[in-house]
Parts: structure tokens; C-alpha cells; sequence
């Protein structure tokens, strides 16, 4: 495979996924008191700290690896590909 089209791939994935981010995100901004009666119906027990805590974990988490796994790696190729 071409250089080209590492380049492309990583450059859509970063797309994909950094849409999928900020998205997550406002939903969980916006939409907070629904998400929470949601989960609280699915997984019982949890508080709202601990879902509060969930929700930052996982933007945490996904914000991570969306740097590391697309972001990183497309800018390195533009690079290159330069």
C-alpha cells in the first residue's frame, strides 16, 4: 500500500472519530440528566458521582486515544508524505 493511502485512511479515521468525540462530548454536557436516568436504569446501584465519574473517565479515555491512535499517527504521515 502507498503512502498516499495511509494518509488517506488516518486522515478519515481521524475525522470519524473526532466527530464521534465531540459529539459524546455535548451529549454528555447536554443531555446529562437523560444519559444519567438511563444508566441508572441499566446498572442500578451507581450514584450520580459515580456516573459522573464514569462519563469523565470515559471522555478521558477516548480523548486519548483518539490523539494516540489517529491524530498522532495522520499528522506523522502528512509529514512524511510532504
Amino acid at each position: 500500500m502507498s503512502l498516499e493511502l495511509w494518509t488517506t485512511i488516518f486522515g478519515w479515521m481521524a475525522l470519524i472519530n473526532g466527530v464521534l468525540l465531540v459529539v459524546s462530548s455535548l451529549a454528555i454536557v447536554t443531555m446529562r440528566g437523560s444519559i444519567v436516568g438511563i444508566h441508572r436504569k441499566m446498572f442500578g446501584a451507581l450514584s450520580d458521582a459515580d456516573l459522573e465519574r464514569a462519563y469523565f473517565r470515559y471522555l478521558a479515555t477516548f480523548k486519548i486515544a483518539y490523539i494516540v491512535f489517529n491524530l498522532t499517527p495522520y499528522i506523522a504521515l502528512c509529514m512524511v508524505d510532504a
